[in-house]
């Protein structure tokens, strides 16, 4: 295979691929038609970093749809997440002589931009990443702080808690994290000059880029909050009513900060004048946040938790970022599952029960833990002795992750994240996930073109002293082998767990293709529409509905390839290279160097 060329195999079309010149005259493939070879035209180059042309641009966007992908293989690095444009960006880093994380963070942080409805700036960034030279895994925590008039949500009623979640205000408004954990991770592992690696967002920003539908549908949803406001009207609505599929939307404002975060960094956000203008927009509207909250702010490094799961390491987010724990804990519990003997989940009806007993099983006791002070320590969390424990005591119906906010009559955090994964030519990994937190746009409070985003919705999933780190259920992982990665992964939405336990399995113990392994039925977590009941996608087989109805669980029947059940943003990593595919259930494209 030539250096730059990717090859790949079309689901839907007759083996068409679509090439681009990026910076630096590397090739660019995508997972993904329709496509063809684009014109190129001269073009700025913006602090290194070539835009694409008009065509290329909109034809990466047109690849933003749900539905069938193709796998994208190449030795030479690659990318996956959500949005074409920053799959792509992150690729132009690796083509500039950028690492792993110059690429995630370039896509990161584009996808701020571009997916507005799933990310911001004054949500979360948390990254892990493994340096291929030193052998090191690294965890940077870049989740929101809570503010020190913090709400005690511990002996909260239900009247008390319904009406804090359910706020719209500024109430739940917390510290933002993306900036510090995007910085931190720069600064520790990043190559590139920080004006090159945020390039793409800044162009994104200031010249616009077209609506995917996937967005435009967001906007649709929230368009009496989008039109309510002067500033978000002036971006969304045109001539009076929304702008519409394939329009350009310009965030002017958000450039500008942009602008200024990539020469001022966090003096400018938390410590300078932004900060303070955060501070006092977000308290005009309710919230609780000081500028002192804000200029206290720190990203911090911590160690990943490992564990281990048949032949393979498994390297994953600690808390409060439990997700990776969570996922040490569960994959303790499959581990001792007979799956060679069921099957996989998307063709046993036993696998899908027992796996969701399991993951029930893990988030209803770290939740539960965190409220009533039973939470055990972690080394004794992830022991095989406390899984084997926990897994001879495993009956009935599967809990589910949310049953706290059922319990107190109130509907859980509604889905809304990004999960990026970029592997190196030099075999760096970074994957990280970054969120809004909660549901798109609802606060509509904007602060210099940054959307506020109401992340104390997380409190949900357990108290928070001031000043303090939510706990949010984030999962960047890595499988390992002899201590080197295999699989790296993640996913967005109320699922991403479920994902990546059916997806790792699939691969790790059943040794399908990735490709293969996105397309498989799925079941999911908790509903966003049905209280209490579990997502189960309609073509999943072997009767899971019956054997979960059986066991006394709730079920929703959902479509096949149903987007809350996640998005895999994964990277098999092999001898010959990395391959990664797109996920049906969203607008994921893998783009490779």
């Amino acid at each position: 295979m030539g250096r730059g060329l990717v090859e790949t195999t079309d689901l839907t079309l007759n083996r068409r691929t679509l090439l681009a010149a990026a910076a630096g005259g590397a090739a660019m493939a995508m997972g993904c038609g329709p496509g063809s070879e684009p014109r190129t035209s001269a073009r700025a180059v913006v602090n290194g970093w070539t835009p694409p042309d008009d065509e290329r641009r909109r034809a990466l966007v047109t690849t933003a749809r749900f539905g069938p992908k193709q796998a994208v293989r190449s030795a030479n690095g690659l990318a996956i997440c959500t949005h074409p444009l920053a799959s792509a960006a992150a690729a132009d880093m690796l083509a500039l002589g950028g690492n792993a994380c110059d690429g995630v963070l370039a896509a990161s942080i584009a996808q701020a931009v571009v997916e507005p409805h799933m990310t911001t700036l004054s949500g979360c960034l948390s990254m892990l990443y493994y340096d291929a030279a030193s052998g090191e895994y690294t965890y940077v925590n870049g989740m929101m702080a809570a503010p020190q008039a913090v709400p005690d949500v511990r002996n909260m009623d239900v009247a008390e808690f319904g009406a804090l979640m359910t706020k719209t205000d500024g109430t739940l408004c917390f510290v933002p994290g993306f900036w510090g954990g995007f910085e931190a991770g720069h600064e520790r592992h990043g190559l590139l000059p920080l004006a090159t690696v945020m390039a793409p967002a800044i162009h994104y920003a200031r010249d616009g880029f077209e609506i995917h539908p996937f967005l435009w549908g967001e906007m649709f949803v929230e368009s009496a909050v989008l039109g309510r406001e002067p500033f978000s009207r002036e971006i969304y609505f045109k001539g009076g009513t929304l702008r519409d599929i394939g329009d350009k939307l310009v965030q002017s404002a958000l450039a500008d900060t942009l602008e200024r975060l990539a020469s001022e960094g966090g003096d400018h956000f938390y410590r300078g004048e932004f900060g303070r203008r955060y501070a006092e927009t977000v308290q005009a509207r309710g919230g609780l946040i000081t500028a002192d909250d804000m200029a206290a702010y720190e990203a911090f490094w911590d160690e990943p938790v490992k564990g281990t799961y048949r032949d393979y390491g498994v390297v994953g987010s600690p808390a409060p970022d439990f997700g990776g724990q969570a996922l040490v804990e569960i994959m303790n519990m499959v581990e001792l599952l007979d799956l060679q003997q069921a099957g996989p989940a998307f063709e046993s009806g036993e696998t899908t029960l027992r796996m969701m007993q399991i993951i029930g099983r893990v988030y209803a006791d770290a939740v539960g833990g965190r409220f009533d002070g039973t939470l055990p320590g972690v080394e004794r969390a992830i022991s095989k002795e406390y899984a084997a424990e926990r897994f001879a005591a495993l009956e009935g119906k599967p809990a589910s992750p949310s049953d706290r906010y059922e319990a107190l009559g109130v509907v859980p955090p509604p889905p809304g994240s990004n999960h990026v994964t970029v592997v190196d030519a030099a075999g760096n990994v970074a994957t990280v996930l970054h969120s809004v937190m909660s549901m798109p746009f609802r606060t509509g409070i904007y602060v210099d073109g940054v959307y506020a985003c109401a992340s104390g919705v997380h409190l949900g999933s357990g108290p928070v002293e001031p000043g303090g780190r939510a706990h949010a259920r984030i999962c960047p992982n890595i499988f390992t082998r002899d201590g080197k990665p295999v699989l790296a992964s993640g996913s967005p939405s109320v699922s991403l767990t479920e994902n990546i336990v059916q997806n790792s399995t699939n691969l790790l113990d059943f040794g399908l293709d990735l490709e293969s392994s996105v397309h498989k039925p799925r079941f999911g977590g908790s509903s966003m529409s049905v209280p209490g009941a579990l997502i189960v996608e309609a073509d999943l087989a072997g009767e899971p509905v019956d054997r979960l109805e059986q066991a006394g669980a709730a079920v929703e029947v959902v479509n096949p390839w149903n987007w809350l059940c996640g998005s895999f943003e994964g990277v098999l990593i092999e001898e010959d290279g990395a391959v990664a595919c797109g996920d049906p259930r969203r607008t994921a494209q893998a783009v490779a160097v």
